[in-house]
């Protein structure tokens, strides 16, 4: 039997996988005419429903003939189609009661959303430590390799989260980009982002108006005629801040499906190519930790596929 709800009770985690949950606002004589209706996508509720997998708030399984009506709230758990493995591992470079902090693989989503459920961060991380309030400090793109930071606790986990809120952290990144020999370097890139309209919303555009996205440029090494390895030290954290002023300056990162143009995603049922990653790597993370005040440090131990060793 489930266990019996306790105030604030949530499902246990499934395989690393939370609950979700919804509530019901309205009349309904049967519970599975409301759940397909608020969800005509998911075709399996019946078989759910009698397998038990769809709790009340006391954690009861409900049935699909039951009425239902507002103040009902449902719990279950996402079964999205069989998602394709991520190649690389998701590398602990420090754990502790307060943090757990990785090294993260190109094309792994950090938390679940849309297609990806178990093939992310979030979900490999609390498979590998047990721990089940695991929360991203911050985020990385899916594309972005490098030092990804979580933190354990529920009650430290605000001020964790402010340090990067409030530009209290020291970010370096790398990457891998065109080499402009007309570009004097180091520079400090500073324009204004906000994201595009309509269908093209998946990019950032850099508009006028005070800037509201700042970023240090070195040049780490050239490599070949063509490219150079460069050192970035962003200030503020916007979407895609990284790419879209690298593209803007006119060197656009190596492996980018999104700057300078929005390539398709893979359709839904077709292996994804791993072949061509994203050039760019968090490398370092550092802050003052908020709760301990102890000086927190911590490296990437991976390489860019182009850069020199």
């Amino acid at each position: 039997m489930p266990p019996v709800a306790e105030p604030g009770w949530t499902p246990p985690l499934r395989q690393g996988v939370a609950a979700s949950r919804v509530g019901v606002h309205r009349h309904c004589a049967r519970l599975i005419d409301f759940l397909t209706e608020r969800f005509p996508q998911v075709a399996d509720w019946p078989g759910r429903l009698a397998r038990g997998e769809v709790l009340d708030s006391a954690g009861q399984p409900v049935h699909a003939d039951m009425p239902c009506g507002p103040g009902l709230l449902l719990w279950y758990w996402r079964s999205p189609p069989p998602e394709p493995p991520v190649p690389g591992t998701v590398d602990v470079l420090h754990q502790c009661d307060l943090l757990v902090v990785v090294d993260k693989p190109h094309f792994l989503p950090v938390t679940p959303g849309g297609r990806h459920l178990h093939e992310t961060v979030l979900v490999r991380l609390r498979r590998q430590t047990g721990i089940t309030t695991l929360a991203p400090m911050h985020r990385l793109d899916r594309e972005t390799a490098g030092v990804l930071a979580f933190t354990v606790q529920p009650a430290t986990r605000a001020a964790y989260q402010a340090v990067l809120r409030d530009r209290q952290a020291h970010k370096v990144y790398e990457a891998v980009a065109p080499w402009r020999p007309d570009l004097p370097l180091p520079l400090v890139a500073r324009h204004r982002l906000q994201e595009r309209a309509g269908a093209a919303f998946m990019q950032m555009e850099v508009t006028d108006g005070p800037p509201n996205a700042e970023t240090g440029v070195a040049l780490i090494a050239r490599i070949g005629q063509d490219l150079a390895h460069y050192r970035l030290t962003p200030v503020t954290g916007r979407k895609h801040q990284l790419r879209i002023q690298l593209c803007t300056l006119g060197l656009p990162i190596v492996g980018d499906r999104i700057y300078p143009r929005l390539l398709p995603d893979t359709p839904a049922g077709a292996a994804p190519d791993f072949s061509q990653p994203l050039q760019l790597l968090a490398r370092t993370l550092a802050f003052t930790d908020p709760v301990t005040g102890e000086a927190r440090h911590f490296t990437s131990r991976r390489r860019l596929d182009l850069a020199p060793a």
